[in-house]
C-alpha cells in the first residue's frame, strides 16, 4: 500500500466484495475516500459531478449492505454513478471518462454486469426494475432489485406509471427515492431515522402484519377507523409518504442520505424485508463534501475539467455564440414584437436556451419538468388558443412525446413551434443524446414543416419563419455547440418556405446540405476544385417541403448530385431519393446520386469532430464519396495530382 495515498482504504477495494469484508466503522472512512477520488477525477475529466458528490455514502452503503451485482442496482439517469464505477472494479479505468474508447459518462450494460441496466435519459429505473424482479419471481430466484432514483427523475410520469404497476403487482421491489433538491422532503434529524428503523424493522412489521389479520376480524368501521390511526400517525410522522403509499409501496423515511448511521441499519432492514414494494426515502446534499460545488448555484451539476484547490473551470474562449444562446436570443427579439409568443421547455431551460427568454419574459416561460409528452400537448392547447408556442427540446428527449406530436399536434394541424436542440452527433454524452432520428421521425407526418439551419445566421432567420407559420406545425433543428463565428443579421426575416438558397455554383459535383454540414461541404469543394471538379454547393433549408425545382436543377445540371445531413437513414436524403424516383430523374442514368447519412449504428462517445470523421461525414468523407460515384479510387487521384 503506498504510504502517502490519499485513499489508502479505497485502495484496497477493487470490489464491492471487498468492501463488504471491511468492518462497518471502516465504512464511513471508504465513503470520504470515495468522495476525493471522485473530484480528483472529474478534475481531470470533466462530465458530471455535483449528483456524483451528492451519492457517495448511499453509493457506498448500498455497495456493503447488498450483494451486487447478484442484487441489481440501478441508477436513474446514470449521471450520478461515477463513484458506483470507482467501486466496481473501474477506478484504472476512471480517468477515462467520457473520452473515446473510454468509460461512459452513464450506466451501460456493456461496460460492467454492475451496471445491469444502461441509462442516460431520465425515469426509466423503476420500470426496468419491476421488470427485473418479476423475471426474478418467475424463474424462482431471491436477490433483490434496487432502483436509485431522484426527485427530479420523478416528475415525470413515467416513473408513477411504473409505481402504480409494482404497488398493484406486490413484487419484491427496493425504490431508493434520492432526494437532493428538499422538494419533497421536510427536515431531517433524529427522530425520522429513529422512526424509519422503526417501521423498517422486522418487530414493527410483524406487528403491523398481526394488526392487518385482527382488523380483518373487527367491525368494518373498528378497522377502519384503527387504520386511519395508523395512518395519520405515520403520515404525521413521516410527512411525505402518503402519496407513495397511496400507490401500494411500504415508505420508509425520509433518512439523512449523509448519515451512514442512519443509513446502514435502514437499508439492512429494508434488504431484509420479504414482502411488496418498498420505497427508502433518501434526503442528501447535491455537491455534497466539495466547497465550490455546495456554494454554487448548481451545485457543479456538469462541469469542464478544474482546479481542486478553487474549483475554477478550465473553459475554452468561444470564437462564436452557442446555438442554443442563438436560439434564445432570436426568441426574445420575437417575442418583443409578438405577445402570443410562450416558450415551454421540459426541465433543459438553460441546454436549449429558454433560460435567455426566462428572464425576459417569466410569464411567458414554462418549464414542465420531465415531461416531454405533457410538454407537446400542453403546447397544442396553447396553439389552438391562438398563442404561438415554441417548444424546446432536444432531439433525443422529444423522442419521448411522439404519440403526441402525431395525434395532438400534426392530426389537428396545431402550429407547435419545436426547436429541436443538439441535433447530430453530440460528442461526450454518446448515442443516448445524438439527435440522430428526428429528420425520419418528423419528415413522416403530414403537415409538418421541416428546417435546418446551416449556420447561426440562418437560425436567426429560421426563428422568424417559425413565428410566421401560423396554419401548420413547424420544427427547427440546430446542433450542440458553437456556431461558425460568421456575422450575424440585426432581425430575423422570414424564408419563402420550402425554398432553399445556392451558395456556390459549378458543373460537374452538386453537394445538396441539409443542416450544418454545410462547412464541411465548402471545404470538400475546395479539395474536390483542386482535382479539376466544378463543385456547386445548395443548402436546402427545408426537408419538408422540399425544394423540388432546387433537387431537379442539380441532378439534371451535374454528373453527381450527394445529399449530406446530419441524420439516420430516412431523413432528408430518402426524400430526395423519393422524389427523383418518382419524377423518373434516375431512370436516364445521367446522374449519378448518392445520399450520405449517419452510419445505421449507435456511435460510442468521442469528440464531435472524430463521430463526424467515424460517420464519414466531413469533408474527407465528402470527397471519398464523390470519387466513389464517380469509380475514382480518391486516395490515387490525390497521389496522380501531387
Amino acid at each position: 500500500m503506498n504510504a502517502y495515498s490519499k485513499t489508502p482504504l479505497l485502495d484496497t477495494i477493487r470490489t464491492p466484495e471487498d468492501l463488504r469484508k471491511l468492518k462497518i466503522e471502516q465504512v464511513r472512512q471508504v465513503a470520504d475516500e470515495l468522495r476525493q477520488e471522485t473530484i480528483d477525477a472529474v478534475s481531470v475529466t470533466g462530465g458530471h459531478f455535483g449528483a456524483g458528490l451528492g451519492v457517495v455514502e448511499l453509493t457506498t452503503a448500498i455497495h456493503y449492505v447488498f450483494d451486487t451485482p447478484r442484487d441489481r442496482l440501478i441508477w436513474d439517469v446514470g449521471h450520478q454513478a461515477y463513484p458506483h464505477k470507482i467501486l466496481t472494479g473501474r477506478r484504472d479505468r476512471i480517468r477515462t471518462l467520457r473520452t473515446g474508447g473510454g468509460l461512459s459518462g452513464f450506466t451501460k450494460r456493456t461496460e460492467s454486469d454492475y451496471d445491469p441496466f444502461g441509462a442516460a435519459h431520465s425515469s426509466t429505473s423503476i420500470s426496468a426494475g419491476l421488470g427485473m424482479a418479476v423475471a426474478r419471481d418467475l424463474s424462482g430466484g431471491k436477490n433483490n432489485v434496487i432502483a436509485v432514483i431522484g426527485d427530479g427523475a420523478m416528475s415525470a410520469g413515467m416513473a408513477y406509471e411504473a409505481m402504480n404497476n409494482a404497488g398493484a403487482m406486490n413484487s419484491r421491489l427496493i425504490v431508493i427515492l434520492n432526494d437532493n433538491d428538499m422538494s419533497i422532503a421536510p427536515p431531517v434529524g433524529a427522530m425520522s431515522a429513529y422512526l424509519s428503523r422503526l417501521y423498517s424493522g422486522k418487530t414493527y412489521r410483524t406487528l403491523r402484519d398481526a394488526a392487518k389479520q385482527i382488523n380483518k376480524r373487527l367491525p368494518k368501521i373498528l378497522a377502519n377507523r384503527a387504520n386511519r390511526v395508523e395512518e395519520y400517525s405515520r403520515g404525521f410522522m413521516m410527512d411525505g409518504g402518503t402519496l407513495f403509499e397511496e400507490l401500494g409501496f411500504y415508505y420508509v423515511g425520509p433518512i439523512d442520505g449523509h448519515n451512514l448511521d442512519h443509513l446502514l441499519p435502514v437499508l439492512k432492514n429494508v434488504r431484509d424485508m420479504e414482502t411488496g414494494p418498498i420505497l427508502v426515502h433518501v434526503v442528501t446534499q447535491k455537491g455534497k463534501g466539495y466547497g465550490p460545488a455546495e456554494a454554487s448555484t448548481d451545485k457543479y451539476h456538469a462541469v469542464a475539467k478544474f482546479d481542486v484547490a478553487t474549483g475554477t473551470q478550465a473553459k475554452a474562449k468561444p470564437n462564436a455564440p452557442a446555438y442554443q444562446n442563438v436560439f434564445g436570443q432570436s426568441l426574445v427579439k420575437e417575442a418583443q414584437k409578438d405577445d402570443k409568443i410562450v416558450a415551454i421547455t421540459a426541465a433543459m431551460p438553460s441546454g436549449t436556451g429558454v433560460d435567455i427568454f426566462n428572464k425576459a419574459f417569466p410569464d411567458r416561460t414554462f418549464d414542465v419538468g420531465i415531461a416531454e409528452q405533457h410538454a407537446v400537448t400542453f403546447a397544442a392547447g396553447l396553439a389552438t388558443e391562438g398563442y404561438k408556442p415554441f417548444c424546446a427540446i432536444y432531439s433525443t428527449f422529444l423522442q419521448r412525446g411522439y404519440d403526441q406530436i402525431v395525434h395532438d399536434v400534426a392530426i389537428q394541424n396545431l402550429p407547435v413551434r419545436f426547436a429541436i436542440d443538439r441535433a447530430g452527433l453530440v460528442g461526450a454524452d454518446g448515442a443516448t443524446h445524438a439527435g440522430s432520428f428526428d429528420n425520419a421521425y418528423l419528415g413522416c407526418l403530414p403537415n409538418m414543416v421541416i428546417m435546418a439551419a446551416a449556420d447561426e445566421a440562418e437560425l436567426v432567420h429560421m426563428v422568424a419563419t417559425q413565428v410566421a407559420i401560423n396554419d401548420r406545425p413547424s420544427s427547427l433543428r440546430y446542433p450542440r455547440g458553437e456556431g461558425r463565428g460568421i456575422e450575424m443579421p440585426d432581425v430575423g426575416v422570414p424564408l419563402e418556405i420550402g425554398k432553399g438558397r445556392m451558395i456556390r455554383q459549378g458543373n460537374k459535383i452538386a453537394l445538396l446540405s441539409f443542416g450544418t454540414r454545410l462547412a464541411e461541404c465548402e471545404k470538400a469543394a475546395d479539395e474536390l476544385a483542386a482535382h479539376g471538379l466544378s463543385t456547386s454547393i445548395a443548402d436546402a433549408r427545408f426537408m419538408k417541403p422540399l425544394d423540388t425545382e432546387l433537387v431537379l436543377r442539380l441532378a439534371r445540371d451535374h454528373d453527381v448530385l450527394i445529399t449530406i445531413e446530419e441524420g439516420s437513414v430516412g431523413g432528408f436524403g430518402s426524400h430526395v431519393a423519393q422524389y427523383l424516383t418518382d419524377q423518373g430523374v434516375l431512370d436516364t442514368g445521367l446522374v449519378k446520386f448518392r445520399t450520405m447519412v449517419l452510419p445505421d449504428v449507435f456511435q460510442d462517445h468521442d469528440t464531435p469532430a472524430a463521430m463526424y470523421a467515424r460517420a464519414g461525414l466531413d469533408a474527407k468523407g465528402i470527397v471519398a464519396k464523390v470519387f466513389e460515384a464517380l469509380g475514382k479510387d480518391a486516395k490515387a487521384e490525390t497521389v496522380k495530382l501531387a
